[in-house]
């Protein structure tokens, strides 16, 4: 059964008591925006937060120095679920926290607050995970090689968007670098002694830009060039961008890599250079529990919000996607802006840091909160969502 309304009264009562200090959070982390591994302040910050409401904080925790880890055991004892409220807190290059990260920070806070405040009504632990480097590098995956999901009965984390939505769905991606090296020569005097490294990248995307063209509609290619030469009068001898490879369809993705690395030969053997690839930060595609997506979808219906469902047409990529292939796992939407805001712009930077914005941020904090303690106050609804993880053995 779910947790008794009460207690979850008391737990939405902490997040308004604490609501200038999680939303002081939230402010503090937009206007200083840290990209992927960088999040030094952010992570700080989330640290210090849950520290003064009595969590055990590590910081750093595992490879990561930007990775936090809190931890609070419930008043009735240790014997009992293992629940995970995650954080995200990285910003995009040259953007800011065009996807609303620093209210996924905040909200995070906000339910370790709650949960700290009626720590007197279970047994278990809470376990509190600041998760650097979603936008690029997948510290999730670091995370869980590190063995810091191990033991958890559950992940939980809210994403902000333009529309409210329980489920997820994501697109398998993976970062690819790619380096061509060739020949510097003077490109009046001698360009025959030259072997262009940017010519190779500048194939690569024609390339690209033909394969997207049978490319079906789950899959997504793009890239950037990172450096393409120090001067005009010389032949560029190494040029290198980054690439991103997409599908919601994992079969298809994996396929997807071959196919990346024959164009990248075929621009280096067109170029007559040398062409280098590393692929990095894999997210997979999401297993939602649909046993916790329930008890998210009861709450948020409680406090007046519909399921919109998830808009098929407009999906990226997580690494919490990772973490739902080891675990019950739910991520979650709920609107800070209109529907129709483009993600990653300015447009969706500037409604990160909005009264709305705020509102939602306490509201994910709550239903964050409210779900933990339907899962800590009844054993047996932790054992319905592992029954569905493995397949209803």
């Amino acid at each position: 059964m779910p947790a008794p309304s009460d207690l979850k009264a008391r737990a939405t009562a902490a997040i308004e008591a604490n609501r200038d200090e999680i939303l002081a959070l939230s402010r503090a982390i937009h206007a200083d925006p840290e990209p992927a591994f960088e999040e030094h302040r952010a992570a700080a910050r989330v640290a210090a937060a849950i520290a003064g409401h009595g969590y055990g904080v590590e910081h750093p925790v595992g490879r990561l120095a930007t990775a936090v880890r809190g931890r609070l055991t419930g008043g009735l004892g240790p014997d009992g679920p293992r629940i995970g409220v995650l954080a995200e807190y990285d910003a995009l290059p040259g953007l800011g926290h065009g996807c609303g990260h620093n209210t996924m920070a905040a909200s995070g806070v906000g339910a370790a607050i709650a949960l700290a405040a009626v720590r007197d009504s279970f047994a278990g632990e809470v376990v509190f995970l600041g998760t650097p480097a979603e936008e690029r590098g997948s510290g999730k995956q670091f995370m869980l090689d590190d063995g810091l999901f191990e033991g958890f009965d559950a992940a939980l984390l809210f994403h902000p968007a333009d529309r409210d939505m329980v489920n997820c769905m994501l697109l398998a991606s993976e970062d690819v670098d790619v380096t061509f090296v060739g020949k510097a020569a003077h490109a009046a005097l001698e360009p025959w002694e030259g072997r262009n490294a940017l010519d190779a990248v500048v194939l690569l995307f024609q390339a690209v830009g033909l394969w997207r063209q049978q490319m079906p509609q789950h899959a997504r290619v793009h890239g950037i060039i990172l450096e393409g030469g120090s001067a005009a009068n010389i032949i560029p001898d190494r040029a290198t961008a980054r690439f991103m490879i997409r599908s919601t369809d994992q079969a298809y993705f994996e396929s997807m890599r071959e196919r990346f690395r024959a164009l990248v030969d075929g621009a280096a053997m067109m170029a007559d250079v040398r062409g280098e690839l590393v692929f990095s930060g894999g997210s997979t595609t999401m297993k939602n529990s649909l046993t916790l997506a329930g008890l998210w979808r009861a709450n948020m219906e409680a406090k007046g919000l519909a399921d919109e469902g998830v808009d098929p047409e407009h999906v990226g990529s997580s690494d919490m996607g990772n973490v739902s292939l080891a675990l019950p796992t739910i991520h979650p939407s709920l609107a800070i802006c209109d529907p129709g805001v483009t993600w990653h712009s300015i447009e969706s930077r500037d409604a990160a840091a909005t009264p709305r914005a705020e509102t939602t941020t306490l509201v994910a904090a709550s239903l964050v909160a409210e779900t933990a303690l339907d899962l800590l106050t009844d054993p047996s609804l932790v054992t319905a969502a592992w029954r569905e993880f493995r397949g209803g053995e």
